[in-house]
């Protein structure tokens, strides 16, 4: 079959009234519609049976329009796009290989593209010159474009950066910003084109990534790595270090932001260099000085200084032999009405001297709260071993009011010194309608420990203790 290229509406009536004496179908062309002479009307006009749709379908993808008519006779179906004819009948006039006609003249396209889309005409050569729409829409999965093209962003601390990623796809995509975090997950920022994070620091440095989703197929996404320049910033493990003669110690500084920070160790205002019994070590963001078989010459104030091209950081760390703080574990509720077992763990390798215990009562409403006087106990220790550098120690404090809101603090001393004092721990005593409940009691108290080896030892610390004191006074 010769097919003909027709890209003027004249040329194509031509080519139409040769087609239709070559079948021998006597047709006259009229103002671009096709009429047949009245001795040969068709008895039952034709008819569409199908219907004009919007078909949606993906770019790449399969598409057929129906064009079904009852009653066709001898008239001919032309499908056209805009002035361009597709086919006649089941000659097809277009040379794109992609058009074909299939079943009951149904217009099948193959391999979809995005110029693909408009209103395809299902036209019927009689008087009434009646035609059927179709209309067709190509949906385009998103594509993606990160600004910059590589990937990478640098930025100094303080500046404001903008993040960019361009999407394009049918419908329009909608993007979606997230920083990567590989223990959390993701969190999702923002909902637009662009992230702008202003006054940018080290918690701003990491994986960006921004998806594009339209319900075309899968979500698309690029990751975007930040990278903040800035003076070194240094955290330490323990700004307070618990020492004693003949251990070992480690102090640990963390760089942040710039792993390739020259760092160095100093100790009251004295450079450090490595010895037989100190030495420093490296490992990625972290810096330790290790010192061995502590001496007394090796208290005092020790500081680590990270070195980079924008700036200098230190931070300090005290080296002490002096007990640390008291830390409480009791369970701030009492379960008695007049007394309370205040429990609590000290650091200290050396043993300790004595115990220094301050408590008032904390009067208060819903409006006011006004603290009443200290009372003040020294406690000879007796202290139980956790480990090699913790104590675990017990007091009751009796004679309370039922139903009341105490404050207590501790102060400890070994060879050393007293230590600073501890936080303010605030207990309550029960009332005389309220039952006691141990399971709520422990929740409310104990938070690092184990409930059940801290419960025991509390049950059993106090007998331990009468005990000691039976033995000393015999």
């Amino acid at each position: 079959m010769i097919t003909f290229v027709c890209n003027h509406w004249a040329t194509m009536q031509f080519f139409i009234y040769i087609l239709a004496f070559t079948i021998t179908f006597r047709v006259s062309i009229c103002e671009g519609s096709f009429i047949l002479p009245e001795n040969e009307a068709p008895t039952t006009a034709p008819k569409f049976l199908s219907r004009g749709h919007l078909y949606k379908v993906i770019v790449g993808e399969t598409i057929e329009l129906p064009c079904k008519v009852q009653n066709l006779g001898s008239y001919v179906l032309l499908w056209r796009k805009g002035s361009s004819v597709l086919t006649a009948g089941h000659l097809k006039i277009s040379r794109d290989q992609r058009f074909k006609i299939g079943t009951d003249y149904n217009l099948q396209i193959n391999g979809v593209k995005t110029q693909d889309a408009g209103d395809y005409i299902c036209q019927l050569g009689d008087q009434e010159n009646r035609d059927q729409v179709h209309t067709v829409e190509i949906l385009v999965p998103p594509t993606l474009r990160a600004l910059p093209h590589n990937g990478q962003v640098t930025a100094r601390k303080g500046s404001t950066v903008t993040l960019e990623c361009k999407a394009s796809g049918n419908p329009v995509p909608t993007i979606y910003w997230f920083k990567k975090d590989v223990y959390s997950g993701p969190t999702h920022l923002s909902d637009s084109s662009t992230l702008i994070l202003e006054n940018v620091d080290r918690h701003h440095a990491g994986t960006y990534q921004c998806s594009a989703d339209n319900g075309v197929k899968e979500r698309v996404s690029m990751d975007i790595q930040l990278t903040i320049l800035s003076p070194p910033e240094i955290t330490v493990e323990k700004a307070w270090v618990h020492a004693a003669e003949g251990y070992d110690i480690e102090l640990v500084c963390v760089v942040h932001g710039d792993v390739n920070s020259e760092m160095l160790w100093y100790q009251n205002s004295f450079l450090l260099d490595p010895t037989d019994r100190r030495s420093m070590y490296p490992h990625d963001d972290r810096y330790s000085l290790i010192i061995r078989n502590f001496q007394q010459t090796d208290f005092g104030n020790y500081s680590c200084v990270a070195d980079n091209a924008l700036g200098r950081t230190k931070k300090y760390i005290e080296v002490s032999g002096r007990p640390g703080p008291a830390d409480f574990i009791s369970p701030a509720l009492s379960g008695f009405l007049d007394h309370y077992n205040l429990t609590w763990t000290i650091e200290s390798i050396p043993p300790l001297d004595e115990i220094k215990l301050l408590y008032r009562r904390l009067l208060m409403n819903e409006t006011y709260q006004h603290p009443g006087k200290w009372h003040e106990y020294h406690i000879k220790p007796i202290p139980i071993r956790t480990d090699s550098t913790h104590y675990l120690m017990s007091y009751v404090v009796r004679n309370l009011e039922h139903n009341a809101v105490y404050e207590a603090i501790v102060q400890a001393k070994n060879k050393y010194g007293w230590n600073e004092i501890s936080d303010i721990h605030q207990f309550y005593t029960r009332n005389h309608d309220l039952l006691l409940d141990i399971d709520m009691e422990y929740k409310m108290g104990i938070s690092s420990c184990n409930r059940l080896e801290i419960a025991m030892v509390l049950l059993l610390l106090p007998y331990i203790i009468l005990s000691v004191s039976v033995k000393i006074i015999i």
